[in-house]
């Protein structure tokens, strides 16, 4: 099973091909869209490298990998959402590929939410739209049973989005970085919805 096309009621969420490679780049040349994750901009040739991992990881399990989302009037509220990629403008990236980081489990049945999204499209919900929608697949779908997400933990707006669509903070860790950004001091902060949490929520 290929990583499904995936509906919101704003986002038309298709899955990373080669043809996105473009929108990879201009989301990742805004230094503030980074700001928790490299703290700059970057270049073509690190998109590039993002790019072939990105597109490897979503082989390794199923149904699990990125998406390119896609929306009209910015993703605004109340905006509908488009019919095909072609009808509609770039918002983002969403991500659900399997654990893989340094502090991350090597189990397949875990996985890694992530989004990131143009600076215009903010403070829409437009991410936890798509987290709810992500998660969903995750477990009703594929049948993971946990899905964690990650960052530094002064990111307030990417914790806010973890707790709106439910998951819980399980720890908070201190890597080393050889550069550490303003706010390493405080640690990574890392959020979890295991099937159960899910099945919970959903049966309320």
């Amino acid at each position: 099973m290929a990583q499904p096309i995936l509906r919101t009621e704003r986002l038309l969420l298709i899955p990373l091909a080669d043809s996105h490679f473009e929108l990879e780049v201009e989301l990742d040349s805004d230094p503030e869209v980074l700001r928790y994750l490299s703290g700059r901009a970057s270049s073509r040739d690190e998109v590039a490298e993002s790019h072939v991992r990105r597109m490897a990881l979503g082989t390794k399990v199923d149904g699990l990998g990125y998406w390119i989302a896609f929306g009209t009037d910015g993703g605004r509220r109340g905006s509908k959402r488009p019919e095909t990629e072609e009808d509609g403008e770039f918002v983002g990236l969403m991500m659900l590929p399997p654990a893989h980081g340094p502090d991350q489990p090597d189990d397949p049945t875990v996985c890694d939410l992530g989004y990131r999204l143009l600076a215009k499209t903010w403070r829409q919900g437009l991410a936890s739209e798509a987290s709810r929608v992500l998660l969903r697949h995750a477990f009703e779908t594929i049948g993971q049973t946990r899905v964690i997400a990650q960052t530094m933990a002064v990111n307030a707006g990417s914790r806010g989005v973890m707790e709106a669509v439910g998951m819980r903070h399980t720890r908070t860790f201190f890597p080393t970085w050889d550069d550490p950004l303003p706010g390493a001091d405080q640690g990574e902060v890392e959020y979890e919805m295991t099937r159960a949490m899910w099945t919970a929520s959903v049966g309320e």
